[in-house]
């Protein structure tokens, strides 16, 4: 009776032990995989860190730029292209402003010359035996000059208010428009109308691609910038901006 009842203890005993290591087990590997669970790193799909671009952009410098042809030039996505337009707009720059051409004699002369070819072309073209010239007959649409005044319109009265806005102190961009109405004040001086469209022409086929190439490189230090600049304009405001009496339409909007 002895023995049986050692036998039954120890059948019982071997089996409380097995259904320990299995709950034991189960619990090791769900630990074990909430612990990978947890160690494992976020896809960069679902984490997407965010990056600071210059102006607050989230597209891509070719959407910004408008897209199409012009953004391509403007990127030199094709070379021949680029560098043709930059190269004609430096013939232009040269001959007006380094020669001193004027621009009304540059038309009649070729106005001039292209009459003559054209003229003798079609009286001497018997004796020559050369086939006359066929001069086409050119007639300019409409409607891309109506698309042209219509989106000019549409930008001079969007600057108009604008201006408006912050003439009637709706507007906290102040500042901002009397440094740039200085700045350009200033550029004028150093030099005239030609000259500073072919600079802003220059720099339009030579800061975009540059950009584009070191973006990375110089967005952090524009987020930097930006930063800086902010302080010292809302330490400004503090100062001086707030202690200025608002308008009426200010006040009635406050």
């Amino acid at each position: 009776m002895a023995e049986e009842t050692e036998s039954k203890q120890s059948a019982v005993e071997s089996v409380m032990e097995k259904i320990s290591e299995k709950i034991h087990g189960h619990d090791s590997s769900s630990s074990s995989d909430s612990d990978s669970d947890h160690e494992k790193p976020a896809s960069p799909s679902s984490v997407k860190a965010k990056i600071y671009r210059l102006f607050g952009r989230e597209r891509p410098l070719h959407h910004v730029l408008g897209g199409g042809k012009p953004a391509d030039v403007f990127l030199w996505r094709n070379k021949k292209i680029s560098a043709g337009v930059l190269g004609g707009a430096t013939a232009i720059w040269v001959l007006f402003e380094l020669i001193e051409y004027h621009l009304l004699t540059l038309l009649c002369h070729i106005s001039i010359l292209s009459l003559a070819v054209l003229f003798l072309w079609s009286n001497v073209h018997t004796f020559i035996h050369k086939t006359p010239p066929r001069i086409p007959q050119v007639h300019l649409p409409e409607e891309p000059f109506l698309q042209i005044a219509s989106a000019l319109t549409i930008e001079l009265n969007q600057a108009l208010e604008l201006l408006r806005d912050i003439a009637s102190g709706r507007n906290p961009k102040f500042l901002v428009v009397v440094a740039a109405f200085w700045v350009l004040s200033v550029v004028g001086s150093w030099c005239n109308f030609l000259t500073l469209f072919y600079t802003s022409f220059v720099l339009l086929h030579t800061v975009p691609v540059l950009y584009e190439k070191y973006e990375d490189k110089v967005d952090p230090f524009a987020e930097k910038a930006v930063i800086e600049i902010k302080k010292q304009y809302a330490v400004f405001d503090a100062n001086v901006l707030s202690k200025i009496p608002t308008g009426p339409l200010k006040s009635e909007k406050v």
